[in-house]
């Protein structure tokens, strides 16, 4: 055993076929233009490679800091920070949101028609903490996600008030008010549903703690934890760091969706979308990770308390189910068999029923094919960045979980 696989654990030689597996079946045929795959064990970096390149058209190889869109990578973070509030004694789980958004109080839930001919009803409770931070609000993204197919007739409502998170400039309390007027989509606490609802949580964290959300997050997460290239947008001095965007197109070949010197990603937003605004490099990422793994605190910075993370990574869907049996809508960033989803993550309840190693690990991902995981068992962290439209064109979660899992030899 080498000195390397001493400290984590894993066979270097066997990490080694992530290499020859991203080449052969990615960067070789060009099924995305880069990435960069960092792994991490006992707090020691195993692996940490980049590939191909993140600009096809300057011919910009992929470098270790190259900034990506993280997109929904930053809904974690976000539930991290309206916890850090939670810690200080400003809600509980079960407290109404209408608490510091009275507009909230008036709510109906959808019961059926469109239109003029909608039918509503009052919610059986208020909707709580707890439902916006795990999908279980009954709000939906208005129908602006890939794969969602016929609209419903909600989703017209959010169109019509122009509610969205990207190139908005509502304040945060305008955007919460909008969504007030909007019937749910069902009963708060009742199903799983992808949405604007970590938008929300963001919206909460400023309006709770009197600060401008991208400032909380500064002082309170970014600057305690050294992540020093993650924000809202790219300063014009990280430019030539920042990373195309490409989409699959019809002919499977990779496609210019975002070119970095006009993306809307460069310059500053009015509004700050705590479910997908962020953008960063996989080092901070890792270093987000391994506050997690250690259990909220990483050199010398305490972020959050290992009680309150425990409980954000447990399963918080009612009865104990997974997400095949309570999520509704085509789109989401994980698998349903086996995973069950707390505050701002997904986790792993079952390795059969999901077919992959590794339970009780807990993930997330982007829109971008972005993804990482955290597993307290293996004591194990691991950061795929790419960027790559729409995620769940290939596997790379199952795929690199399979590589990685299979490097553990102690």
């Amino acid at each position: 055993m080498d000195a390397h696989s001493q400290w984590t654990g894993l066979d270097a030689d066997r990490l080694e076929r992530i290499t020859d597996h991203m080449q052969r079946n990615y960067i070789g045929p060009a099924k995305i233009a880069g990435c960069h795959i960092a792994v991490a064990r006992h707090g020691h970096i195993a692996y940490n490679k980049t590939f191909g390149t993140m600009d096809i058209e300057r011919n910009r190889p992929t470098r270790d800091d190259t900034i990506y869109r993280i997109y929904s990578m930053t809904k974690p973070i976000t539930s991290v920070a309206l916890m850090t509030l939670y810690e200080q004694g400003y809600f509980q789980l079960n407290d109404p949101v209408s608490r510091y958004v009275p507009s909230w109080k008036n709510h109906r839930v959808w019961v059926s028609g469109e239109g003029a001919d909608m039918v509503t009803e009052a919610p059986g409770r208020p909707i709580t903490f707890r439902d916006v931070l795990s999908h279980m609000a009954g709000l939906t993204y208005g129908g602006g996600l890939p794969g969602v197919g016929v609209q419903h007739p909600i989703d017209n409502l959010y169109r019509a008030l122009k509610i969205r998170s990207a190139g908005t400039t509502d304040t945060m309390m305008e955007f919460m008010d909008k969504l007030s007027q909007v019937p749910l989509r069902y009963q708060p606490g009742q199903a799983w549903m992808y949405s604007l609802a970590t938008d929300v949580c963001g919206a909460l964290v400023e309006i709770i703690s009197g600060k401008p959300f991208a400032q909380y997050l500064q002082d309170v997460i970014f600057s305690p934890l050294g992540m020093v290239d993650t924000a809202f947008h790219v300063a014009p001095e990280k430019h030539d760091r920042f990373a195309a965007n490409y989409e699959r197109g019809p002919d499977k070949k990779l496609k210019l969706l975002d070119d970095p010197a006009t993306s809307a990603f460069s310059k500053e937003q009015v509004f700050k979308s705590g479910g997908g605004g962020l953008t960063g490099t996989t080092g901070d990422y890792m270093r987000f990770c391994e506050m997690l793994r250690r259990g909220g605190e990483l050199d010398g910075h305490r972020i959050l308390g290992p009680r309150t993370l425990e409980i954000m990574h447990m399963n918080h869907l009612p009865g104990g189910k997974d997400l095949t049996q309570v999520a509704i809508g085509g789109f989401s960033e994980t698998a349903n068999e086996g995973v069950g989803f707390g505050l701002g993550f997904a986790s792993t309840m079952d390795q059969v029923a999901t077919g992959g190693l590794g339970t009780g690990d807990y993930y997330w991902g982007g829109a971008a094919s972005t993804i990482f995981w955290v597993d307290p068992k293996e004591d194990l962290t691991m950061v795929f960045m790419t960027q790559m439209m729409p995620s769940g064109t290939f596997n790379f979660r199952g795929q690199l979980k399979s590589l990685v899992y299979a490097s553990i030899i102690d």
